[in-house]
C-alpha cells in the first residue's frame, strides 16, 4: 500500500502498542506521536510512591526506543484543536500536523468534587507522575493522610502509602468500599481486613470542607465528624478525555464511540483506551473499561486497521483486580448479576466468592483473598477464561456449586486454555501473540498430576445445550 501519515495523540499504553502493532505491518509509512508529557507506567506509580522503585522505572519509553520504530515525536506540546477536512492536528506551540488516518489515545482525567477547601495546593489528586512527585515531598513517615473516595483508585493510592508509616483514613460517600467494583457483602470482608490492618473506613459521608490551619488540613464530615490531616488526597473518579474529539464533530457518550474496528464514525479518526467507548464482549453494548488489558488491546486492533488490515475486536471484558494490604479483590464481567449466584463467605480467613451464572456460563465473579489463596493460585485468571471463553460447564456447574475454590478441576477437564489458544486478538497465527525469543516456542506437555485433578469428574461433554 502506498505510504500514510499516520498520527498518535497520546503516549498511553494504547498509543503506544498502536504504534508497535503499525509498525509490524507497515514499516515504511511515517508516524507522529503527539504528546504533552513523556510515556510512563501508571499502574506503577503505587511502587514509587512507597519507594520501592526509582522515578526512571516509572517512565515506559525513551528516545532509543522510538528511533528504532522510526517515530516522530512531539513530546511537551498538547494537541488544540483536529480538523477533519483538512486532516491537521493543531499543536499549543503553534505548529500544525497532517494526517491520513489518526487515533486518539488521550486517556482520562481524575475528578475533583466541588468541596469547599477541594482547590487548597496540599490537597490533590494522585493520577500523574507529577501528582506522586508533590505528594512525595509533601508527606514523611508517620503522616496523617485522608483519601477521600474509596474507590479502584483509592485502594490503589492505599496500596503506595500502606508500610510507610502513614495513618490512613478512607472517606466514601457510598455505603460500602469499592462500589462500582464489588457488592456490599464482599466490602464487608475488604473493610474487616482493613481496619485489622490499620486503615480506617468511613462509609456513607462525605467531605464538607477542607481547610488549612497550622500547617495541618481540618477535614469536616456531613456527619459531623471533623479529623486532622496532614495530607488529604482525593481519588473520587475519572473521566475519558474526550473534549479535544466531540470539538471536533466525532461522537461520544461516556467515552468517544467506536466500532469494532475502533473507528469512530469521522472518516480516518480511530479511538482506544481509557477514552473509549467500544464493544463489550458477549455483548451489542458499548462500555468504557478503562483498564490496561483493555488498552492494550484497543491499540492493537486500532493499529492494525491503520496499516491497511481488517482487524474485527470481540470487545473487551470488565476486570478490575486491587490489592487490599495483601488481601486480593477481584471483579469481572457481569458480577452484579444475581439471577442465579453461587457464594462462599467467610470473614475469619477473609474469603469471599460470588459466581454469577447464565444457564451453564460464567457471566461474572467477585473473588476476594489473600494472595497466596487467590494470585498464587491463578484463579482469577482462570475464571476470567471461562468468562472470555464463553464456556458451556454443563455438570461441572453443579461440581463448581459444591466446591467454589477449586476452579482448577473444571479449568483443566473443559480445556478452556485449550480453546483461548485457539483464538488470537488481530486473528493472525500463534507469531501474532509477540514472542520475542527468537526460535524459542511454546510447549505443552500433560504432567502425570493431570489426571489427579479431574479423575472422577464429569466429563467436560456433558454440557447441557
Amino acid at each position: 500500500m502506498a505510504n500514510k501519515r499516520h498520527v498518535v495523540i497520546g503516549a498511553s499504553p494504547s498509543g503506544l502498542r498502536a504504534i508497535e502493532t503499525i509498525r509490524t505491518h507497515d514499516s515504511d509509512s511515517s508516524i507522529t506521536l503527539i504528546s504533552d508529557e513523556p510515556p510512563y507506567s501508571r499502574m506503577v506509580l503505587p511502587y514509587y510512591l512507597a519507594g520501592d522503585i526509582e522515578e526512571k522505572a516509572v517512565f515506559t519509553a525513551d528516545d532509543a526506543y522510538f528511533a528504532g520504530l522510526n517515530v516522530e515525536t512531539k513530546f511537551g506540546a498538547r494537541a488544540t484543536s483536529i480538523d477533519p477536512s483538512g486532516k491537521s492536528v493543531s499543536l499549543s506551540d503553534g505548529s500544525t500536523v497532517e494526517y491520513d488516518d489518526l487515533l486518539i489515545a488521550t486517556g482520562s482525567s481524575a475528578t475533583r468534587p466541588p468541596i469547599d477547601g477541594a482547590d487548597l495546593s496540599s490537597v490533590q489528586n494522585m493520577w500523574t507522575i507529577d501528582d506522586a512527585r508533590k505528594f512525595k515531598a509533601q508527606v514523611s513517615a508517620g503522616s496523617r493522610v485522608v483519601i477521600v473516595g474509596a474507590g479502584f483508585i483509592g485502594l490503589i493510592i492505599l496500596d503506595g502509602l500502606h508500610g510507610g508509616g502513614h495513618t490512613i483514613t478512607f472517606v466514601e460517600l457510598e455505603s460500602h468500599i469499592l462500589p462500582r467494583m464489588i457488592n456490599a457483602e464482599a466490602a464487608e470482608v475488604v473493610e474487616a481486613w482493613l481496619e485489622k490492618n490499620g486503615v480506617r473506613c468511613i462509609t456513607g459521608a462525605s467531605v464538607t470542607s477542607i481547610g488549612d490551619h497550622d500547617g495541618h488540613r481540618d477535614v469536616k464530615l456531613n456527619n459531623g465528624d471533623k479529623m486532622e490531616a496532614d495530607a488529604v488526597v482525593m481519588a473520587t473518579g475519572i473521566r475519558p478525555n474526550t473534549d479535544l474529539a466531540s470539538s471536533a464533530g466525532v461522537a461520544t457518550g461516556q467515552g468517544i464511540l467506536v466500532d469494532r474496528r475502533m473507528a469512530t464514525n469521522v472518516d480516518g479518526i480511530y479511538a482506544a483506551g481509557d477514552v473509549a467507548e467500544g464493544p463489550v464482549l458477549h455483548s451489542d453494548s458499548k462500555a468504557v473499561h478503562a483498564i490496561q488489558p483493555t488498552a492494550f488491546e484497543h491499540g492493537r486492533v486500532a493499529g492494525c486497521n491503520m496499516a491497511g488490515q481488517d482487524v474485527s475486536y470481540a470487545g473487551s471484558i470488565g476486570f478490575n483486580v486491587v490489592d487490599a494490604v495483601g488481601l486480593q479483590v477481584a471483579s469481572f464481567g457481569d458480577w452484579q448479576s444475581d439471577s442465579d449466584t453461587t457464594v462462599v463467605s467467610s470473614s475469619i480467613t477473609s474469603v469471599y466468592r460470588r459466581l454469577s451464572w447464565e444457564r451453564d456460563r460464567i457471566v461474572g465473579a467477585v473473588m476476594v483473598g489473600r494472595a497466596s489463596d487467590v494470585g498464587a493460585l491463578n484463579d482469577v485468571g482462570m475464571v476470567k477464561g471461562f468468562i472470555q471463553a464463553g464456556t458451556r460447564l454443563g455438570k461441572w456447574k453443579d461440581y463448581l456449586n459444591n466446591n467454589p475454590l477449586d476452579v482448577r478441576k473444571p479449568y483443566i477437564a473443559c480445556k478452556v486454555a485449550e480453546g483461548l489458544l485457539k483464538s488470537t486478538l488481530t486473528g493472525g497465527e500463534s507469531a501474532d501473540r509477540g514472542y520475542r525469543h527468537g526460535n524459542v516456542a511454546a510447549k505443552t506437555q500433560v504432567s502425570e498430576w493431570h489426571g489427579v485433578l479431574v479423575s472422577g469428574i464429569p466429563e467436560p461433554e456433558t454440557a447441557s445445550e
